[in-house]
């Protein structure tokens, strides 16, 4: 038996292996209140989906506490236009999961594009996990996606007055183009 075919297959499972790990974003650097047009972590560039179209001003996005736990999470600054959070992944994703939080009663949906903008997966709640008592902390909830090739994500959902944040961002990378 050839002894080099174990051997290369040892290696090509562990070249691909150090791909499918998950890289995680979770915000702790960010400075909470403080709008910014757009954040970078890990590659990954996070910013409003699109301009502003109800006014002139810039659009940004910011980051808000959770209350129990002080994690940061991010969302759409923009007092009287909800813009989806749009991040966009330097190689892409295979797949991406977000762990969120909001206002109670608020709808969550989580869309993934390819490079050519084509809608390739979603998840979406109907309606953000509610605290079971007025004590308790405001829950957070997970939403995946997966393809072949994402190149960016949007989350949206809340209407005028509620919120979404993003407290989490776990996603596999494509490895990078020969």
């Amino acid at each position: 038996m050839n002894r080099t075919f174990p051997l290369c297959l040892a290696l090509a499972t562990s070249f691909m292996s150090a791909f499918a790990s998950q890289t995680v974003i979770d915000f702790e650097r960010a400075e909470i209140g403080k709008p910014v047009t757009n954040w970078v972590e890990n590659g990954v560039i996070f910013k409003l989906a699109h301009p502003p179209e109800k006014s002139k001003a810039v659009g940004r996005v910011m980051f808000f506490p959770h209350l129990a736990t002080n994690h940061k999470g991010i969302l759409c600054a923009m007092a009287i236009e909800q813009i989806p959070v749009q991040a966009t992944f330097p190689n892409g994703a295979s797949s991406v999961t977000l762990v969120l939080w909001g206002s109670t009663g608020c709808p969550a949906l989580l869309e993934a594009f390819d490079k050519h903008g084509t809608l390739v997966d979603k998840a979406s709640v109907g309606s953000v996990p509610g605290r079971a008592r007025p004590e308790d902390p405001v829950p957070f909830f997970e939403l995946t996606v997966k393809a072949s090739e994402i190149a960016y994500i949007r989350f949206s959902g809340p209407r005028s007055g509620e919120f979404l944040a993003a407290d989490e961002v776990r996603f596999t990378p494509l490895p990078p183009a020969p």
